[in-house]
């Protein structure tokens, strides 16, 4: 027998770590067409994974169809819809389509609201109020999922008089919300039921947020929000073959979300501080890689390690156990490479759902 994790795909695994020690495994479905969606949803429910989830950007793909396909196309996995932005889709709206996107997964759903890209937010005409759109969001949602009447009025969005002509089958519906800023995540443990901490994200981080979230929500008088976390992930029996892989899908990110030059939002400061690596060398790093230099060419495994899950699947298992320990109750996986469904199955095949 292979030892764990460096089995051929579909080939029975074991793994070294027990289910108290890991968080739980989902995945997230981005930047595919509705038909691959649904079928790597079916992979996901067949291997065990706990969820899927799926994200919206402006001018992207509507989330709400595709999240829809995949509940009629599955029989217990959660169905998870983070996030969606109140500035595209009304709170109101955002109300009316999920009460119905629950009703249809009989309870399997999951509501997943942050403010969005605050660039483009604005090329769409609004005024970017993140932390007063999240306050009103959530407020007005939550009160019409449990079916009341909401006369409220703030600062970003209102609602006059306003109720769901329908029943939504969960009055107590959890809300999950996206924050990464200091005041974003002490906003989260006052008026949210969970977190979803984005991509590009180290552990170190994560433990940080939990804790600004955590002491929020304690001195609100409320339990600390489920924490959910996002993380690209390449896992293959060849190591060195899903280390490249992971290095193609940072580098990816990092030209895409990472500012140019030296001038940073503090935020991205911070994240870099708990990375283990230097700011001069992320500035050298984005430099060579918006040259056109290959990833594999540019990027370390210290940028593997601090955001990427790669290697073999007791590998990942163990990066996996140092999010839990970070605070991540469960861990959403974005499969990148060419080949997610054998990579998922691969995975799944470690936990015992092979």
């Amino acid at each position: 027998m292979m030892p764990a994790g460096t089995g051929a795909p579909g080939s029975s695994l074991s793994s070294s770590f027990p289910p108290s020690e890991l968080p739980r495994l989902s995945v997230r479905l981005h930047g595919l067409d509705p038909k691959s969606c649904v079928a790597l949803a079916r992979v996901a429910e067949a291997h065990g994974y706990r969820s899927v989830w799926f994200a919206e950007n402006p001018c992207d793909r509507g989330v709400f169809p595709v999240a829809s396909a995949c509940v009629a196309a599955t029989s217990r996995i959660r169905i998870g819809v983070g996030i969606v932005n109140p500035y595209t889709r009304h709170p109101t709206v955002i109300a009316m389509e999920f009460g119905a996107l629950d009703e249809l997964a009989e309870g399997r759903a999951l509501l997943g609201i942050g403010s969005g890209i605050g660039a483009q937010i604005e090329r769409l005409g609004f005024r970017y109020r993140p932390l007063a759109a999240m306050e009103d969001a959530i407020h007005i949602v939550r009160a019409l999922l449990r079916g009341e009447q909401v006369r409220y009025r703030g600062p970003v969005f209102s609602a006059d008089s306003v109720a769901l002509r329908f029943k939504p089958p969960r009055p107590l519906m959890p809300i999950y919300m996206a924050a990464m800023g200091e005041r974003s995540l002490a906003l989260c443990g006052r008026i949210a039921d969970g977190l979803i901490v984005s991509n590009m994200c180290p552990a170190a981080y994560t433990e940080y947020a939990v804790g600004i979230v955590a002491a929020s929500a304690e001195q609100s008088g409320r339990p600390r929000p489920e924490v959910v976390q996002y993380v690209p992930c390449v896992v293959r029996p060849d190591r060195a073959e899903a280390r490249r892989s992971a290095k193609a899908a940072i580098g990816a990110m990092l030209t895409t979300f990472w500012p140019i030059g030296d001038d940073w939002p503090p935020l991205r400061d911070t994240i870099v501080r708990h990375s283990g690596l230097a700011k001069p060398e992320v500035i050298a790093a984005l430099d060579r890689l918006r040259k056109g230099e290959p990833a594999t060419a540019v990027l370390d495994d210290r940028f593997i390690d601090a955001f990427a899950i790669a290697g073999t699947a007791e590998d990942c298992l163990g990066t996996a156990a140092r999010y839990r320990r970070a605070g991540v109750d469960e861990l959403v996986l974005t499969f990148a490479g060419s080949q997610p469904a054998t990579d998922m199955a691969y995975l799944g095949a470690a936990l015992g759902n092979g």
